[in-house]
């Protein structure tokens, strides 16, 4: 049985947060992160125009930090008391070559892990995870140098109305999916379980992984080398050049 590294990070801010994902990815060690954001942030996703897709000024009212990820994807509001975000890292050898295979079997994982929490939910194409056809998450993924970085969130709690204000949606988006109502398409873990303690939902994801990949978790932190890359890729996700370069 492989084992992986398994690193729980406290809550930090959307450039730092993009950038430690950014590192595990270029070290490629099989690696499970588990984290939060503070304050609350709204990711894009990097072929994204960021005036298209973001409601800026309202961002910026909500004190609500702005930031692209290197992965594909949408906007994604990443609320700081009410999700928990997860990053998979692993060698592209460890995965279906096929996007979508591959983003099924991650995706399965939490799916596993939220159904030890007494919720049914399933993997629902491209990238999502439902419950009774609402969302509880979504991922986006990005490949680099034979390795893959598939990062997402788990809805705790979900403030409907401000998260369509932060974000540019269209009424043909939800059209498209057959809903007329913006709340009807997500949900969380405490609108399905009540009140629910994050520990225990970090416990479950934990053990979803464990369970599809057949690995053994092991709680680790970053090395002397992701360490060291941090400045530099803070520093280009909190940048005006790079969040606005489309």
């Amino acid at each position: 049985m492989d084992t992986w590294r398994c690193i729980i990070h406290d809550a930090a801010d959307a450039p730092t947060n993009m950038a430690i994902d950014e590192s595990l990815l270029v070290s490629g060690t099989p690696t499970l992160r588990l984290y939060t954001w503070h304050p609350s942030a709204l990711s894009i996703g990097y072929f994204q125009g960021i005036r298209e897709e973001v409601n800026l000024e309202a961002c910026e009212r909500h004190h609500v930090d702005v930031v692209r990820r290197i992965s594909g994807g949408g906007a994604v509001y990443h609320d700081r008391a009410g999700e928990i975000t997860y990053s998979l890292v692993l060698p592209e050898q460890e995965l279906p070559r096929d996007v979508q295979q591959s983003c099924e079997r991650i995706c399965t994982a939490l799916a596993l892990g939220l159904q030890q929490l007494g919720v049914d939910a399933r993997f629902s194409p491209l990238n999502d995870v439902v419950v009774n056809g609402q969302k509880i998450s979504g991922s986006a993924q990005t490949r680099r140098r034979g390795h893959v970085l598939q990062h997402g969130t788990v809805l705790l709690d979900v403030d409907v109305a401000l998260m369509f204000s932060l974000l540019r949606v269209s009424t043909t988006k939800i059209a498209d999916k057959a809903i007329t109502e913006a709340s009807a398409r997500v949900t969380s873990l405490r609108h399905l379980t009540g009140e629910i303690d994050r520990d225990d939902v970090i416990t479950a994801l934990q053990q979803g992984f464990a369970d599809v990949f057949d690995v053994t978790l092991q709680d680790g932190g970053l090395t002397d080398d992701e360490r060291e890359r941090l400045p530099g890729l803070r520093e280009k996700y909190a940048s005006q050049e790079w969040t606005f370069q489309r």
